[in-house]
């Protein structure tokens, strides 16, 4: 499962490229600069970025797009975590 988009890189103020990976049950979080460029691996996901993918999650899951309800609970329990995390 895979979900691309773009945001703001909070260290540059550069558009930024952003990739959420699940493959073999673990999520993975990739970017880049620019459009043709090389993805840079394994950057630690925000509590926006969570959010992120679980808005797409359930706007896949109405449209029956290969994501089921468990996919869309187990964001969900990231995303507490983190908003625990925080404080």
């Amino acid at each position: 499962m895979e979900i691309k988009w773009h945001d703001i890189d909070p260290e540059t103020g550069q558009r930024r490229f952003l990739w959420a990976r699940r493959f073999a049950g673990v999520w993975r979080f990739h970017w880049k600069l620019k459009r043709r460029g090389e993805w840079t691996r394994d950057l630690v996901p925000t509590r926006a970025m969570w959010e992120h993918v679980l808005d797409a999650l359930e706007r896949r899951y109405w449209r029956r797009e290969g994501v089921e309800e468990e996919d869309i609970e187990e964001v969900k329990k990231i995303l507490a975590e983190v908003i625990r995390k925080e404080g």
